[in-house]
């Protein structure tokens, strides 16, 4: 599956020294800097927040939550890594946080739960436009939907994504395997 995103890893095409230097000037307390940072992230935070939210009041909130945070902790950026991944870290954060306080997540099954699931892959996901995908993605029920993003979209590992929610590794695969099976069955009725 090929999807139109930036990993942790990769360096944004707004160019992460134009970020950088405005992370520097918020540090100093411009106003300016913090209203242009707003203005170039907003809209890939924004992006980030409907994927695990699924609503688009909801992530709202969740974006408005995450800046929050972000201009709160500013000063504890310290440069090292590119500050998109930083920032995609905290709207990550608040997203997971805001889905465990309305307790959407569900994670405490257990793996028995899922006895019957395959661990195979049928089908992939044929090509397919990016805004189909993400709309199928954001019918998926909030706890796979969660661990679908983790995964294959923002790159965590189980052992990550299992340490993040509070729930176990096979928790984890469990969740996933059960998104892509939903995926799969929502593509064949397409």
């Amino acid at each position: 599956m090929h999807l139109l995103v930036w990993t942790r890893d990769e360096e944004s095409p707004a160019g992460a020294s134009a970020l950088e230097s405005l992370a520097a000037a918020c540090q100093g307390g411009d106003r300016k800097a913090q209203k242009e940072l707003f203005d170039a992230l907003s809209p890939r935070m924004m992006a980030l927040c409907l994927r695990y939210m699924g609503s688009r009041e909801d992530a709202e909130d969740v974006l408005q939550e995450g800046f929050v945070t972000l201009f709160t902790k500013i000063d504890s950026y310290q440069g090292a890594g590119s500050f998109e991944g930083w920032a995609r870290k905290i709207f990550v954060n608040t997203a997971l946080m805001h889905l465990r306080r309305t307790d959407a997540l569900g994670l405490s099954e257990d793996i028995s739960q899922a006895y019957g699931l395959s661990a195979r892959e049928t089908t992939p996901l044929q090509k397919m436009g990016y805004r189909e995908l993400v709309r199928l993605i954001a019918a998926l029920p909030p706890d796979s939907r969660t661990v679908f993003n983790m995964y294959v979209v923002e790159g965590y590992s189980h052992k990550e994504i299992a340490r993040q929610l509070g729930c176990t590794e096979a928790t984890s695969r469990s969740k996933l395997q059960r998104a892509r099976l939903r995926l799969q069955e929502m593509m064949k009725v397409m």
